[in-house]
């Protein structure tokens, strides 16, 4: 997806795409290098725009991990119906509450990873709980929920949510991004 269809997107979907560009590699790489991604045996990936994200978990997948990516914006999810092609992975053109449908769809009740791109900031105050409940209770006993914003805005939120939650930072990205690792 290129630079102008990309904004095109942020200004038309304001409440649902939450920057004006895509995520850099940098904080692709900061979102996930501390996560076991070869050893998971399911990982949901949320709101994953462009796939800057998703690509990267492509390449470090392990064999047998599966990989479900939901995207609810119709361009982006267009864009990476043409682009991403692999068989462990499971695109999805729905809304990330839905979560627990498609992991049992595949055969699991839980995930091992949940990375997430959602812009909870843009969300009403009952849609962000209901996102972050409904990934809390789809992580496995051990599982990690990884999620970034532009702001400490969703840090209290997601405090009162989950049993953990360890911040990162990278200003090598635009906006610079605050990464939250949360357990449950």
């Amino acid at each position: 997806m290129s630079k102008s269809s990309f904004l095109k997107q942020f200004f038309k979907e304001k409440k649902m795409v939450g920057s004006m560009t895509p995520s850099s590699r940098f904080l692709a790489a900061k979102m996930l290098n501390h996560v076991a991604i070869k050893d998971a045996k399911i990982i949901v990936e949320l709101g994953p725009g462009t796939g800057v994200f998703t690509e990267k978990i492509l390449d470090m997948l392990g064999p047998d991990t599966q990989l479900i990516v939901i995207e609810l914006n119709d361009e982006f999810y267009q864009a990476l119906n043409t682009k991403l092609k692999h068989p462990n992975l499971h695109l999805k053109h729905d809304s990330a509450d839905q979560i627990g449908n498609y992991l049992n769809e595949l055969g699991f009740e839980k995930a091992d990873l949940i990375i997430s791109s959602l812009p909870l900031a843009n969300f009403p105050p009952e849609l962000r709980n209901k996102l972050l409940l409904t990934a809390k209770n789809s992580l496995s006993e051990k599982g990690k929920f990884v999620q970034f914003q532009y702001s400490l805005q969703s840090m209290k939120t997601l405090k009162r949510i989950f049993h953990s939650v360890k911040v990162d930072f990278t200003a090598f990205n635009f906006p610079p991004a605050f990464i939250y690792t949360c357990s449950i």
